[in-house]
């Protein structure tokens, strides 16, 4: 069966249900539906917080179809659950822009997955709309008062960064000229479009601990410069309170379930290419304050997503992990180790031997934060039993437990191995987390710490439009934020196609972006893409629904 046709053969719980075995109560849920709803923010408990266990799931530096990082932390909460622990799998949200272009979505797979899968996939409970619609606000305020002859800033059009924003691949909108058509269609201007999860509104959400921790953010989001080079930020614009309220439900966590009838959280989905890639400090907190074990994963390879998470989610969030999960397949290992395209399914041992060495990087880094880590083979079946005993052998060599992972195939039943090895883990006392690098130094050399000992570069060059930047980050006050680096996703390096564990490179930055309201730098390495374009065949042509409402094609 497909993912969708497994979803849909599966009798959900009523969510009044799967609260329960939280211990939350009917009344305080805001229900959409009945298998839907959200959580009131009054729910966490800081101390409780404090005390569980929250385990973090990355990957090595994936092929283009992804390693199922998702599916295995879906997986793994099943089989916490299932050896006798009280856990939630805390995460992301789906853009629509991948639903309908080529990856799909991102409920888990097979026996691994969340559900209502649809429901989740498409508009869940609305989080994205009206992330959109306080970022497009802000866009109409600007562009508002620039056409205002009474109350303008002097905002010079030239500087603005803001962008308007649709969760859609749209390739069209990525540069366009708005205020044509006569004066009374404002002041003409170069703009453009980003997808919903790149806009810092969404970075905000996920960085925030409250609503009045939310209207900060926003109010400190930079927009541009006057024409007498002033800098201005939202707050300015006094359009804070009004976006604020346009997320008063968006900022609350929302409740579904697994397959197997175990408690989800899911709120917030920025990329982890271009953000931070991780769910909402709020949902990991909610996850911890009503569960003993908190399973949350961060995008793409360990070098973007976990590296964000432990630098810049951990130290706002006041957040320490016991433990991370790097997802590995034997089928990306082929990928390092030299295997084309065509042949990433076909069995070879020379390959695999070679490219663990991409997935030795991403180890030896976890141990850079004072963490031990646990591998997760996640199976294929055109996985060979001599390629698996090669991973957990040379794994067991450094030390580090590998255990295959069979959650798409088998759900909790086929990751109570890896959840035992995770809670033994977790258990031994033996982590203790610390961030890569200090904040408060300089902007250059937290670039290159991350450069240096996580990427295996040599060194950072700067172009000079970036140099520009790191003056300009400097006059804004802005230089103790955390970096987050904007990367390819498919290399260590800022090259895509140096696979493996590439040395002997330099990475260089282009130029900055400033997340004065999310609270990060952002260098932005090579040609970072904030709007995505569909593929000549977009997923979207094979989805179909019939006059009952029930949807097929949908991955």
């Amino acid at each position: 069966m497909t993912d969708l046709e497994i979803a849909q053969s599966v009798k959900m719980s009523h969510i009044r249900d799967i609260a329960a075995k939280l211990n939350i109560a009917e009344d305080d849920l805001e229900m959409y539906g009945k298998y839907k709803a959200k959580l009131p923010l009054d729910l966490i408990n800081e101390e409780k917080a404090s005390k569980s266990r929250l385990i973090l799931v990355s990957a090595l530096t994936p092929t283009p179809a992804g390693e199922g990082k998702t599916t295995v932390s879906i997986g793994l909460n099943e089989g916490l659950n299932k050896i006798g622990k009280k856990s939630v799998v805390v995460l992301r949200e789906p853009s629509l822009g991948p639903v309908f272009g080529i990856k799909g979505g991102a409920a888990g797979g097979g026996w691994s997955q969340v559900v209502p899968m649809e429901d989740i996939n498409l508009h869940f409970t609305g989080d994205f709309s009206a992330i959109e619609k306080a970022n497009n606000l802000l866009s109409a305020v600007i562009d508002n008062n620039i056409q205002s002859k009474s109350r303008s800033l002097g905002i010079d059009p030239r500087t603005i960064i803001w962008k308007r924003v649709i969760d859609m691949n749209d390739r069209a909108l990525r540069d366009i000229v708005i205020g044509l058509g006569g004066t009374a269609n404002g002041i003409p201007r170069e703009d453009g479009f980003n997808i919903t999860a790149a806009s810092e509104i969404m970075a905000i959400l996920c960085m925030s601990k409250d609503l009045d921790d939310l209207k900060e953010k926003m109010g400190n989001i930079f927009i541009g410069f006057t024409y007498s080079g002033e800098p201005v930020y939202a707050r300015q614009l006094k359009v804070e309170n009004a976006m604020a309220i346009l997320l008063k439900d968006a900022i609350k966590p929302n409740l579904v379930q697994t397959l197997e009838g175990n408690p989800a959280i899911i709120h917030g989905g920025p990329f982890a290419n271009i953000a931070q890639g991780t769910n909402t400090i709020i949902a990991t907190k909610m996850g911890l304050s009503l569960a003993d074990y908190v399973v949350t994963e961060a995008g793409f390879g360990a070098d973007l997503g976990a590296e964000k998470f432990l630098d810049i989610k951990c130290g706002y969030g006041d957040l320490k992990p016991r433990t991370a999960v790097i997802v590995a397949t034997i089928r990306a290992l082929r990928h390092h180790g030299g295997a084309s395209a065509d042949e990433l399914n076909t069995a070879s041992t020379d390959r695999v031997d070679r490219g663990f060495a991409n997935l030795e990087k991403h180890l030896e880094n976890i141990r850079k934060f004072g963490l031990n880590p646990v591998v997760a083979i996640n199976h294929f079946i055109t996985d060979t039993q001599d390629e698996i005993d090669l991973v957990i052998r040379k794994c067991a060599d450094m030390g580090v437990r590998a255990v295959l992972s069979k959650g798409w195939a088998e759900g909790g039943n086929g990751t109570a191995d890896l959840a035992r090895a995770v809670v033994e883990e977790v258990e031994s006392g033996e982590s203790g987390f610390k961030r890569l690098y200090d904040w408060n130094k300089p902007v250059r050399e937290k670039i290159e710490t991350i450069a240096r000992e996580i990427y295996g570069a040599d060194g950072v060059d700067y172009t000079k439009e970036a140099e520009a930047d790191l003056r300009r980050i400097d006059k804004l006050g802005l230089s103790n934020l955390p970096i987050c680096m904007a990367k390819t996703q498919k290399s260590f390096s800022d090259n895509e196609k140096l696979v493996g564990r590439p040395t002997g490179f330099r990475v260089t930055v282009r130029e900055f972006e400033f997340a004065a309201g999310a609270g990060f730098l952002i260098p932005i390495l090579g040609n970072m893409m904030r709007m995505p374009g569909l593929p000549a065949v977009p997923a979207s042509e094979g989805m179909t629904i019939d006059k009952d409402g029930l949807i097929t094609g949908l991955s």
